[in-house]
């Protein structure tokens, strides 16, 4: 995403970075899932609170997004990359 924030001066828009960013990371992660579930490594009744938590928050975010001014993402997406490192880190 911060590769999108510097193209932002050939007209992106702040938003528009932030859903590029996910519209790439939404069929990499389905990608990553399938490999995982045909190899047997996919515990599907573990993971379905999981599903249900980020299907809700993703459903929730989707419709808050264009409210939410764009200093208000940038610093939640900073605040995600720093509790990030914390806990790679720890």
């Amino acid at each position: 995403m911060p590769l999108l924030f510097l193209l932002r001066r050939s007209g992106l828009e702040d938003k528009t970075a932030f859903a590029t960013c996910v519209a790439v990371i939404l069929p990499l992660c389905a990608v990553s899932a399938l490999v995982y579930l045909l190899r047997g490594a996919l515990p599907l009744r573990e993971a379905l609170p999981y599903l249900a938590g980020g299907l809700s928050g993703g459903w929730l975010g989707g419709r808050l997004f264009r409210r939410v001014p764009d200093v208000w993402l940038r610093r939640a997406f900073a605040l995600f990359l720093l509790y990030g490192a914390y806990r790679y880190l720890i």
